[in-house]
């Protein structure tokens, strides 16, 4: 199952998913999105907000009905920009702060919790493992830039929530990892300019340009292939460290 899966990173690894001969449910608020790249690959799509228990447990349900539940990638996600203080000396807004946590920290937690739950009633595979939770931080959550408090403090959350999930999780053979990626060429930056996206591509060691979709799902296959990763948040971001601005 792959949440925020219509499109972006999320979309990129339910189409690398499904290449490696997996049915894959697409979880995502948007529902035509998720209907449009179910079919693609031959999947299922379930429409629903990650913030919403009932819906999560709805699509977990879903993919477990497919087949025993054995990936899990969690790509929903949403950004906002705010300082501490504004220019004008004004406090940063509270509502937009919870929202950002709401969907990047809440919603992870409920699919991660409920995949869990599904997960641990599977039967064992090759060294007694049952599942890996892959979840999504960003580079933010260790380089935050100037404007992104709400951001860097959520996905410092799911960076946070890695290791004691995999140790939670460890006694029924589920693995938990996570993904920081860098600068993307998703939708969230495709306001840029394209003086703008080549400075950004400049500023990283190499190789010379912004992350792409399918790099973001070719890490996920490696890590849900490969049983003896686990605990850790790995860094796809093309070596960069960002500055304050």
């Amino acid at each position: 199952m792959v949440t925020g899966g219509a499109s972006g990173l999320g979309a990129a690894t339910v189409r690398a998913l499904a290449a490696e001969g997996a049915c894959v449910t697409v979880f995502d608020l948007n529902e035509k999105g998720a209907e449009e790249t179910a079919a693609a690959v031959g999947g299922r799509a379930v429409a629903g907000d990650v913030t919403v228990p009932e819906d999560c447990q709805r699509a977990v349900d879903d993919a477990a009905a497919a087949g025993p539940l054995r990936v899990v990638v969690n790509c929903a996600g949403m950004a906002t920009a705010g300082r501490v203080i504004d220019r004008d000396g004004s406090p940063h807004d509270l509502a937009a702060f919870e929202r950002v946590q709401r969907v990047n920290v809440v919603g992870t937690f409920n699919v991660m919790t409920r995949a869990a739950a599904a997960m641990a009633r599977t039967d064992p595979v090759e060294d007694g493992e049952r599942g890996v939770i892959i979840n999504t931080a960003s580079v933010a959550a260790f380089d935050g830039q100037i404007g992104q408090l709400a951001y860097s403090a959520s996905k410092g959350a799911i960076v946070a929530m890695t290791l004691p999930a995999a140790r939670d999780l460890s006694v029924v053979g589920i693995r938990v990892l996570a993904i920081a990626p860098g600068i993307f060429d998703t939708p969230l930056v495709g306001f840029l300019s394209e003086a703008q996206r080549q400075a950004l591509a400049e500023s990283t060691l190499f190789p010379k340009r912004l992350g792409q979709p399918v790099d973001f799902g070719r890490l996920a296959v490696a890590m849900a292939r490969n049983s003896y990763l686990n605990a850790e948040v790995v860094r796809l971001d093309g070596g960069i460290r960002m500055p304050p601005r």
